[in-house]
This record gives structure tokens, C-alpha cells and sequence, in this order.
């Protein structure tokens, strides 16, 4: 028998080294280190970054008096928008609404609200900025401002930065019918959103996204690997694999272990175990959260997932 393997490792610095450095630089407050570890990354790696380190429970204070000092930086306030949209949403929980007490929500409601202000300053001077732009994108759906503003700020984003897919994830969970939107426009922005990008890139993971949270809204495994396994859906899982993963020019980068935790998730609840499999070993010692917290513990959800894609797929 095989030795067990170890649990997945889903902390993000285990797969970029950039957010142990950063979360590093945080700690000794060394703001012109964090600055240029995180400006030196192209776009979606400084998003990236600035919500990874943004999300430290001890920042506010200092980050609060690096933006005093440097009221230019925009880095600085993207970084404190970030994290006070990440400590009101732990407040919040993932919870649905209904399960989501008075009080969680009014104080949930307050860290957005004081975000907005930081992040409407970053954007009107540094319109460029992806990173702000896809704080806001998060904080619209928060404070539940309708698709029509979400989308908005996304097109403000995208006329600068046309495939970035931090801002492209945020806005898909505005068009779920948990915030109030319809599966036609969630699968029509992953649609969109994988057609235009580049051959190789990771943006058509959203189609896998959208179909997986539909499929995981039928409440029970059973009828969410139904769906999954549907003519229509399973092609475009399949199509969408093409265009990312299985494309010839397809690279692993910022979110990549994202990416292909995703996939191997939808292949696994699809029972398509040797693309499963094919994903696990790729992903190697690491994983992402992804979608297999929606089951319970996501660590224990991953190493199930992955022991039964070994067990009937094969391990490459």
C-alpha cells in the first residue's frame, strides 16, 4: 500500500514565495520593501498580493499612517481597502444572509463603507489602478449595489486591464443568483470572459466556476455531479480546459494553483478521474480552498477528493 500523502498546503506563500516576502516586510513595517515587492509585479500579481497581505488582522493602524504620510501611494490604499473588506467579511462569514445576524451585518457594513471612501480616493487619482478597481468591484457586491454599478467599476478596470481575473472572479459571484443575479448572466460573463482572452490563459476557469456553482446550489452531491455530467455542461467544462489548462501554451502564474484546484474539483464531482488525477499531481503538495470548502472542512474535502481521483484515475 502507498504511504498516505500529506495534507494539501493552502497557504499562498507555500506556491509564491512574493506573498511570504511580503507578508515579511509587513510584520518589520518596512513599507519601502512591501512597496517595491508588490509595484514590481504586473498586474494581477500586485492584486494578488495586496489582498493576500491586505488581509493581515494587525494592519489598519500602520497602513492607516503609511497612507497619512504618502497620501499618493496608491498602494497603500488599495492595501487598507483590502483589508477591511477581508476583517467585515469575516465578521459577515460566508454564511447566506438569512443565517447572518443584525449586528454582524451593521458592522459589516461599516468596514465596506470606510473601504469605499479609502478606494474611491485611490481610483480618482490613479484611475489606472487594477488592484483598487478590483477592491471595488468586491465592496459593490458587499454593499449590494446593484450588477449595474459592480459592472460599472469592472468596465472602468477592464478598459485598462482587459482580462484581469481577480476583478473577473468578483464580479461572476455578483451575477449568482446568491447575490441576487441569474445563472443566464453568470454564464454569459464566464462565456465572455474566457472568449476574449488570450489562447493559454487561465480566464476560462470561470466557465468551470459558474457551472460549479450552480451544480453545488442543487443542496446534495448526487444532483450537482448530474449536472456536471450533462451533454452541454461537461463540453464546455471540456472546452474550457482547452482554452486553459490543456492548452499548449498554458503557463502556471499568479492564482495558478487556484486554477487547477478548480478543475479538479469539477472533473472529480463530473467522475472524470484521469483529468482529476492529472490536476492533483500537478498541483503536487499544494492546493486552494477553491470551491471544496462549499462541502465542509476544505482540507479534509480536498484529501478525499484527491485519495478517490488517485485511487480510480491513476496517479501520473
Amino acid at each position: 500500500m502507498p504511504a498516505p500523502l500529506p495534507p494539501p498546503d493552502l497557504d499562498a506563500a507555500a506556491a509564491y514565495p512574493e506573498v511570504g516576502q511580503a507578508r515579511a516586510a509587513l510584520a518589520a513595517r518596512d513599507w519601502p520593501a512591501l512597496r517595491a515587492l508588490v509595484d514590481g509585479q504586473e498586474p494581477h500579481g500586485r492584486t494578488f498580493l495586496v489582498g493576500q497581505v491586505g488581509d493581515a488582522p494587525d494592519a489598519e493602524d500602520f497602513l492607516r499612517k503609511v497612507l497619512a504620510d504618502e497620501p499618493e501611494d496608491p498602494l497603500a490604499g488599495a492595501m487598507l481597502g483590502a483589508h477591511l473588506i477581508r476583517a467585515g467579511w469575516r465578521i459577515r462569514s460566508a454564511e447566506r444572509a438569512q443565517h447572518v445576524s443584525r449586528e454582524q451585518f451593521d458592522q459589516f457594513f461599516d468596514h465596506l463603507r470606510r473601504a469605499e471612501q479609502v478606494l474611491i480616493d485611490v481610483t480618482a487619482r490613479h484611475p489606472e489602478d487594477a488592484a483598487a478597481w478590483t477592491q471595488r468591484v468586491t465592496s459593490a457586491r458587499g454593499l449590494q449595489l446593484g450588477q449595474a454599478e459592480a459592472r460599472r467599476r469592472y468596465d472602468r478596470l477592464a478598459a485598462g486591464h482587459p482580462h484581469h481575473l481577480p476583478a473577473q472572479s468578483s464580479l461572476l459571484q455578483q451575477f449568482c443568483p446568491k447575490w441576487s443575479g441569474s445563472w443566464e448572466k453568470t454564464h454569459a460573463l464566464a462565456r465572455e470572459c474566457a472568449e476574449a482572452a488570450p489562447p493559454g490563459a487561465p480566464n476560462a476557469v470561470l466557465v468551470v466556476e459558474a457551472h460549479l456553482e450552480q451544480a453545488l446550489d442543487h443542496g446534495n452531491l448526487r444532483a450537482a455531479s448530474q449536472f456536471l455530467r450533462g451533454q452541454q455542461v461537461r463540453a464546455e467544462i471540456h472546452e474550457a480546459a482547452q482554452r486553459s489548462i490543456w492548452h499548449p501554451e498554458h503557463r502556471n502564474g499568479w492564482g495558478w494553483v487556484w486554477v487547477r484546484s478548480t478543475f479538479a474539483f469539477a472533473f472529480c464531482l463530473m467522475e472524470e478521474w484521469t483529468p482529476a488525477a492529472q490536476q492533483f499531481a500537478a498541483l503536487g503538495h499544494l492546493g486552494d480552498e477553491s470551491m471544496f470548502g462549499y462541502l465542509g472542512d476544505e482540507v479534509a474535502q480536498f484529501q478525499r477528493f484527491r485519495e478517490k481521483a488517485y485511487a480510480k484515475g491513476g496517479r501520473p
